[in-house]
């Protein structure tokens, strides 16, 4: 069998924080565009790798969620509980100066973890754990 990533669903709230950060802070490139005002679906992955992608989607309008449970989602994204992304890059350290100069939400600095990695991690604007681990 041969399977592949093709992408991964996170939730935003605010689309232009969102491009700011996985555009102008990640590099990443925006691949699609949906919607508007704050019911934008962004498409966003890294330049040179077209087969793996992020989509950004608002919370709000998942089929079959009920009231309580967007609530729950809601509450869970602004304390940073819901999702979570891991990254890796080459130059950790670089990439830690580049998040920390876009003023993003630090969690954790760069950091040898004693499962074998060393990371670091950060907040997405809504919330989202985004990892990022030294290759």
């Amino acid at each position: 069998m041969d399977i592949t990533i093709h992408a991964s669903f996170l939730p935003h709230d605010d689309p232009e924080a969102s491009v700011a950060f996985y555009r102008d802070t990640l590099g990443f490139e925006i691949r699609n565009d949906v919607g508007k005002g704050k019911m934008r679906w962004l498409t966003v992955g890294p330049v040179g790798q077209p087969s793996t992608s992020i989509v950004l989607s608002p919370p709000a309008v998942t089929p079959g969620i009920t009231d309580d449970e967007r609530r729950v989602i809601t509450e869970m994204m602004a304390k940073g509980t819901y999702a979570a992304l891991l990254l890796a890059t080459k130059d950790l350290d670089g990439t830690f100066e580049r998040l920390q100069a876009a003023d993003v939400e630090i969690v954790q600095e760069p950091t040898e973890q004693p499962y074998g990695i060393r990371d670091c991690a950060v907040r997405d604007p809504a919330g989202n754990l985004v990892r990022v681990q030294e290759l």
